[in-house]
């Protein structure tokens, strides 16, 4: 698990890095910081492996700030301001992310971050991850990929659907689909995402779950569905 910390005076950045990071596997927020003082403060009091750092910051900026640190976690920095790059290549930055900057951008550099940290690439690979970690209501929770029946989607909102109770995440379908191992799910319809151990029955147009529910195959997943049942039987 890469431990995080941010440190940005902008609330809204905070709360943007806080949202990528919950919805990463194998990352944890350890504290947000508005600025290198409450930083230092948070480094000397907890392990951390990573830190998102702005550069434009009252009192020191980031670039100063980083200097000062003898043992520094790896660090990307998040910033508005292009110029600093040289900088932060400069201080052996692991990335340089410009605001505003898509998940799919912060993803690419926590990839980054994990070929940095041999021992977590490690951990990650002999560990397989057996549950889904999502960000609901009542905070952070695990879902065993074992638990889970079907996903259906609704713009932005997913419902997770397993034999005890129904889980509202704030996920796309497209994200969520990366989120599951593709050998145990598949997607049958552009709004659901099935077990494939929980399959009954497959038909024409629709499948049968095991316990009676029916899902909706659509034309353009027929193909894998059939394919990845048939998989799943052999």
């Amino acid at each position: 698990m890469i431990k995080c910390l941010i440190t940005d005076d902008e609330v809204i950045a905070q709360q943007i890095l806080e949202k990528y990071i919950l919805q990463t596997e194998g990352l944890t927020l350890v504290a947000k910081c508005r600025n290198a003082m409450e930083a230092f403060a948070k480094l000397e009091q907890h392990q951390v492996d990573l830190m998102f750092l702005d550069i434009e910051m009252p009192l020191v900026n980031g670039v100063a700030f980083l200097k000062t640190l003898t043992h520094p976690p790896k660090v990307i920095f998040t910033t508005a301001y292009a110029e600093y790059a040289l900088q932060g290549y400069e201080l052996n930055v692991v990335d340089y992310l410009l605001k505003p900057f898509s998940y799919e951008r912060f993803s690419k550099a926590i990839d980054k971050v994990k070929q940095a940290l041999p021992e977590v690439k490690e951990a990650t690979s002999e560990t397989a991850a057996e549950h889904l970690v999502v960000k609901e209501k009542e905070g952070l929770l695990k879902i065993a990929f074992s638990d889970i029946l079907y996903i259906e989607g609704s713009r932005d909102y997913m419902k997770i659907y397993t034999a005890q109770r129904q889980y509202l995440v704030h996920l796309t379908m497209k994200k969520l689909e990366e989120m599951l191992p593709a050998s145990q799910f598949i997607r049958t319809h552009k709004s659901y995402i099935v077990s494939l151990d929980k399959i009954r029955v497959v038909r024409s147009g629709e499948l049968v779950l095991a316990d009676e529910k029916i899902i909706p195959v659509s034309v353009n997943y027929k193909e894998q569905v059939m394919k990845g049942f048939s998989g799943g039987q052999a």
